[in-house]
């Protein structure tokens, strides 16, 4: 008998059949990741039903040296749920772990397992009168353990932060099958080094997240969303100021885009409509919000925060949604210009911060450097003003065959971008992580006491390089 029928043998004992597979249709749809960048081989996808059964099964791979992928939704976008070529990897689905074990009202927070999806907790909180405040624009896919393990952002980090200041508590398995459990939090603990955090954001390279406890806040009793057109990217850094001043924190979200990309979204999106009258250079999606208490007065205060703004001329002009239906129809625009930029031709996207009083000039330059480096293309900037961190996107010049310019021209783009953000003090990776695609560059660019720290920390935590190898360090 051979060591891999050996392996799977001992696997389905353990696992019960809906526990492991080899089944070539039941694998394939899930070894590419959802942008059709990378594609792997894995020789079984494993999708244990609790810690108990993945603990088992990680002590299985250990002791047989198989390397594991662990998968949450596939919705990553840097290729970190991807095994390599080489078919020797399993791949680890923990989608059938995706039950929420407690909310607990009185401390607003929810232990939940690793495989639920955000928009499932998003409704299991605002059943109990609370809510999970983060959401992205794969909320219908993506997992709880996917968002720990790249530290995921979205669209309101500026109020509530990311997934490391949401985390109160962590469940994992380690690479040797034991299980590291810190899911009863604690409001202050000084017993040494804070290992959730070590967990968070490491992209499955240290442990797998199996189960989390989750901050939750007061549901939302009232929201206003404003779309405003501002004639500047510093102006629209300048109105955030205004709104950090007037709203405290009730604002929300801070989200810009430029005209060409609103222009895209209309192309694309039927039933898009521009807001506003009129052409603007840049364009401000402003979110605030109310709890009961102060929900009465949420959108007077909201028309005297404009009304100062047109008078220090922040803005060309601005709307207030009129219902929670033209609400969603500026988010809806938002949330589309990816999808819309993709039916424009290939592009090379970049997820990068630099300070956040310096990205109104960063962006800037960088376009102007950009376009001149490259003629034909064109530079766009939209995202988290108030977080610091933008998507930088470069789009191919008309007729471009996309996958020869990516290999050529879109990997020079990539390289210059990423010199241009560290000159400026930044990241390479705002939101996204770095898994295998941007994984050269970070040991390109990377502090390189930084990277021996975190390859010395790999070392002692995965001494086998079996838990997502090839990604991250």
């Amino acid at each position: 008998m051979t060591g891999q029928q050996t392996f799977f043998d001992a696997a389905l004992a353990s696992l019960g059949p809906r526990g492991i597979t080899c089944d070539a249709d039941l694998v394939e749809p899930w070894l590419t990741d959802w942008r059709g960048r990378f594609q792997g081989r894995a020789r079984a996808m494993a999708s244990p039903a609790s810690t108990a059964e993945l603990s088992a099964l990680v002590r299985l791979c250990a002791e047989h040296r198989i390397p594991i992928v662990p998968q949450g939704g596939n919705s990553g976008m840097a290729g970190g749920a991807t095994p390599d070529r080489s078919g020797e990897a399993i791949l680890l689905s923990l989608r059938r772990m995706n039950g929420i074990r407690e909310i607990d009202l009185e401390g607003r927070k929810v232990t939940c397992e690793a495989g639920v999806i955000l928009q499932t907790l998003h409704e299991a909180a605002a059943e109990k009168g609370l809510r999970f405040p983060l959401t992205l624009g794969g909320k219908g896919s993506a997992t709880v353990g996917g968002l720990i393990s790249t530290n995921a952002g979205g669209t309101q980090v500026l109020r509530h932060g990311s997934m490391r200041a949401l985390v109160l508590g962590l469940e994992a398995v380690l690479a040797d099958g034991q299980v590291f459990s810190t899911l009863v939090p604690l409001k202050k603990d000084n017993r040494g080094f804070d290992l959730k955090q070590l967990l968070i954001g490491s992209e499955g390279t240290l442990g797998i997240v199996t189960a989390a406890t989750l901050k939750l806040v007061p549901a939302i009793a009232e929201r206003v969303v404003i779309w405003a057109g501002v004639p500047s990217i510093q102006a629209a850094r300048a109105l955030l100021l205004h709104c950090e001043d007037v709203a405290g924190e009730s604002l929300e979200g801070f989200e810009v885009l430029p005209q060409a990309s609103l222009e895209a979204v209309l192309d694309h999106v039927p039933a898009a409509r521009a807001p506003l009258a009129g052409l603007h250079p840049w364009h401000a999606l402003i979110e605030v919000v109310a709890d009961e208490a102060n929900a009465d007065h949420l959108r007077e205060s909201c028309e005297a925060m404009l009304e100062e703004a047109f008078g220090s001329e922040l803005l060309d002009d601005a709307v207030i949604a009129a219902n929670e239906a033209q609400s969603e129809a500026f988010w809806l625009i938002r949330d589309s210009i990816s999808p819309a930029e993709r039916e424009r031709g290939p592009a090379v996207q970049h997820d990068i911060s630099v300070p956040v009083e310096r990205m109104p000039d960063f962006i800037d330059a960088a376009v102007r450097e950009m376009e001149a480096s490259w003629p034909g293309t064109e530079a766009i900037a939209f995202g988290h003003l108030g977080d610091g961190n933008v998507h930088f996107h470069v789009i191919a010049p008309g007729g471009a065959d996309r996958d020869a310019w990516q290999e050529s021209d879109g990997k020079r783009i990539s390289r210059q971008v990423h010199d241009l953000v560290t000159k400026w003090g930044g990241s390479i990776s705002a939101e996204h992580g770095i898994g295998q695609l941007k994984r050269d560059e970070l040991a390109r660019l990377g502090d390189p006491v930084a990277l021996h720290l975190m390859r010395q920390v790999k070392r002692a935590l995965d001494p086998e390089g079996l838990l997502n190898p090839g990604k991250l360090v």
